[in-house]
């Protein structure tokens, strides 16, 4: 309520109007510090990577169109950069964090993301994008949180609870990063984590004393929102709560048609949203497990993330044996992927439905064959290759060189299918055409599940199928309700096609998630050029860090940025503001 003087009032109420008129969108402002800090997850002391001092990182919780300012202290010993999971930077590949676009944030520096999460929503996640360091943490979720206006498809749930399910080594990430430069495969994992913690003691003999595990607490008869992300390294884990329904709702910003499972195969750098209803007599606790797809030895049976869920009156701890699942079966695995729908009649960022682009009903442009194969020897190194071509970054980002317009960084002649010739390290790029309509097959020739993940874009899945892909597979395409993300899986000897509309321009990267395989060499850039003047394109941000050709032109490492967390606003409309409050404040006191 506005007591005093009639003036007051009214001088207090055309403040506000003059916030929302130069406001805008609303910002939120985080201010973090990326440093080593020791954790015992599977029961020895190790170093990982935390942000503020948590492990896993905090939660970006905002709101579709809301502004997101991201200061990052980098107190590690090594170069770094965040990259962030299925957040399209609508033009503006400049915050992407990857090194196709950014110089790295050197050790000791803070560098200040800007980006605005412009029409989307749902669960994402964040990591470092650089020398392995995903392997040691430094990762946390982004939720995208619909507009008051926009219903959601689903009953607004009683909790919202983020899960991050990893495989993970007592080895450092600079250990298994030197391993994976001398070919030396990573093996099995020393654990599989579920929120940094290691596993409940289900089992004396495979689980040792001691090992702090989560817990999560819940109220009988509440639905929650769980939002998975696998954020491991290269395994993919099968998620499930002993005898509670896993109804699948939404996977990396897309709402899904709503169905039951009792168990979700998540792929590196996969999310989900399930809406699990606390629906049992809470005889005991349950069990939440995270436990490894596709592999046949017996040293991996041993390997399980086991966390409890807690009713608040259960009568005992969870006991016996886990869920049973069977750890080889693709065929079971491909058809639960064939059954994620696209919810085509629920609206997202916006209030039309999903499924109001036909993206069905649209001529194909470009079509791209990209062939993994397993680790092959180049130049007398293990490198991991699509079409034949490992990726060789360069010194100076595709982005900053497009910018500068500096000759020779990168080559767009990335080939649309595997060539007849050696494999070859190389910058080869592919020529995106801007609005576009982009088939892109994954043919994985490789032992191993691989997943893919395209920066800048949410692509349709439309297809997956064991065997060689051929012109005839587009026959089986789902080309009504394939649902649209940004990171796929691809089974060993197996292809799985997307389509993906190019309408955001910019250099955005194309990798594999499983971090052996990326950083030996599977990633390319797509390179989406306007050829027309836009000016709705973000320009060059002021605080760019220079690096490789361009290194000059780096200044000193400016002031570091304290956010009051007030509202942001620049420029003239910042001048003309405050001349107004001043206005307002002298009136006042009259």
């Amino acid at each position: 309520m506005v007591s005093g003087s009639p003036y007051l009032q009214v001088s207090f109420f055309f403040f506000l109007f003059v916030v929302s008129s130069f406001a805008g969108d609303p910002y939120v402002f985080y201010d973090w510090t990326v440093s080593y800090i020791t954790a015992s997850p599977l029961g020895d002391k190790q170093q990982v990577i935390g942000i503020n001092g948590q492990f896993p990182g905090p939660i970006l919780n905002v709101t579709t169109n809301w502004n997101v300012v991201v200061n990052v202290k980098n107190d590690l010993d090594e170069p770094l950069l965040f990259t962030w999971n299925g957040i399209q930077h609508r033009k503006n590949s400049w915050q992407d964090g990857v090194s196709g676009t950014n110089c790295p944030i050197p050790a000791g520096w803070n560098w200040t993301y800007e980006f605005q999460v412009k029409d989307q929503i749902g669960s994402f996640f964040y990591f470092p994008s650089l020398n392995f360091q995903r392997a040691a943490g430094g990762y946390g979720g982004i939720i995208i949180n619909n507009r008051a206006v926009i219903p959601l498809p689903f009953g607004m749930p009683d909790g919202d609870i983020s899960i991050f399910i990893s495989d993970s080594y007592t080895k450092s990430h600079k250990g298994l990063r030197k391993d994976v430069e001398n070919g030396v495969d990573l093996g099995v994992p020393d654990g599989i984590l579920i929120n940094g913690y290691g596993p409940y003691r289900y089992d004396p003999t495979l689980v040792k004393d001691g090992i702090v595990y989560q817990i999560i607490n819940v109220e009988p008869g509440k639905t929650y929102r769980f939002r998975v992300h696998n954020v491991g390294i290269s395994t993919s884990l099968n998620f499930r709560i002993q005898n509670h329904n896993l109804l699948l709702v939404e996977t990396e910003g897309s709402y899904t048609i709503q169905q039951n499972y009792s168990n979700m195969d998540i792929h590196v750098g996969q999310s989900y949203s399930f809406l699990v209803t606390m629906d049992q007599n809470a005889s005991t606790d349950y069990y939440i497990v995270a436990s490894p797809r596709f592999v046949n030895s017996s040293d991996w049976s041993k390997v399980n993330g086991v966390a409890i869920l807690h009713y608040s009156n259960s009568q005992g701890p969870a006991s016996g044996p886990l869920p049973i699942l069977n750890d080889y079966d693709t065929y079971f695995s491909m058809n639960q992927a064939r059954s994620i729908r696209w919810n085509i009649s629920a609206g997202a960022a916006r209030p039309n439905p999903q499924g109001s682009f036909k993206y069905g009903d649209i001529t194909v442009t470009d079509v791209y064959v990209i062939l993994n194969r397993p680790v092959e020897l180049i130049d007398g190194k293990k490198r991991t290759t699509l079409n034949g071509i490992s990726y060789l970054p360069p010194s100076t980002p595709l982005k900053l060189a497009q910018q500068f317009k500096i000759p020779g960084v990168y080559k767009l002649d990335f080939p649309n299918k595997l060539m007849n010739r050696l494999p070859k390290l190389d910058t080869s790029v592919i020529n995106g055409t801007f609005k576009g309509f982009m088939e892109i097959i994954f043919q994985n020739n490789d032992t191993t599940v691989q997943s893919y993940h395209l920066d800048g874009y949410a692509f349709f899945v439309v297809g997956m199928d064991f065997g060689v892909w051929t012109e005839n597979s587009r026959s089986t395409y789902n080309k009504w309700d394939g649902v649209a993300r940004s990171t796929t899986q691809v089974f060993p000897g197996a292809w799985t096609a997307i389509l993906v509309s190019l309408d955001n321009a910019g250099i955005w990267n194309l990798r594999a998630q499983n971090l052996d395989s990326w950083y030996l060499g599977q990633e390319t850039y797509v390179s989406v050029v306007n050829p027309e003047a836009d000016q709705s394109e973000v320009l060059l941000p002021e605080n760019s860090i220079y690096c490789g050709i361009l290194s000059s032109l780096q200044k000193d490492q400016a002031q570091r940025v304290n956010f009051s967390g007030a509202i942001s606003i620049s420029g003239s409309s910042k001048t003309v503001f405050i001349m107004l409050i001043i206005a307002l404040i002298g009136h006042s006191f009259r």
